[in-house]
């Protein structure tokens, strides 16, 4: 055991400028760069890809988000038959979680200094899935798993596009990911069944 005194707390000013981790902007430098362009809100300096194309693909989900979200409430009230209680169920769930992704969709496009667009004019061809209404609930089933697999594809590509450039964005939309891919798993067992029925 050493006899050596301990060399007192550095205070944390200190550690951000610590040699041995020099990839870390001192201290001075960050606060004189948070006061440029403060008008920017979130976006800041360090900020690696270009906003307005990244709002633009917020945008492009929201309106997927929209769509699914109308898709999904019409295939609730339009469920009939023997099976259809649990399956519109799941209709109901879904729809209420794909509201929820475009509220956070629409969050993010604020923060980025963005405006989501809600307008209804458009909405359609801005959504990446259609609006198919589906005869019958095995048709509406089908619908809403092919709208699922589309919307999983947009966002792999958007994750990928963000990787390194919006790590905030990358990770809200790697969670919504996670649903939409939980999505098409319960709609999936949805179809297997009715099909083993």
């Amino acid at each position: 055991m050493s006899s050596r005194p301990r060399a007192p707390a550095q205070p944390e000013a200190a550690l951000l400028t610590n040699p041995d981790r020099p990839f870390l902007t001192d201290i001075e430098t960050l606060r004189k760069r948070a006061r440029q362009h403060i008008e920017q809100g979130a976006v800041t300096e360090a900020y690696r890809a270009d906003a307005d194309v990244v709002v633009k693909l917020l945008n492009e989900a929201l309106a997927t988000e929209i769509v699914c979200t109308l898709r999904y409430k019409r295939h609730y009230f339009m469920a009939k038959g023997i099976h259809a209680e649990p399956v519109a169920a799941e209709f109901l769930e879904h729809a209420n979680q794909e509201q929820g992704h475009a509220d956070q969709i629409a969050e993010r496009i604020v923060q980025l200094g963005g405006e989501p667009d809600f307008s209804p004019q458009g909405l359609a061809t801005r959504s990446h899935a259609e609006y198919i209404e589906g005869d019958g609930l095995l048709q509406m089933i089908k619908e809403d798993l092919v709208a699922e697999r589309i919307a999983i594809e947009s966002y792999l590509e958007m994750i990928a596009y963000l990787e390194g450039r919006d790590p905030t964005t990358r990770r809200l939309l790697e969670s919504i990911l996670a649903n939409e891919e939980e999505h098409a798993e319960d709609l999936n067992s949805l179809l297997e069944g009715w099909q083993a029925a």
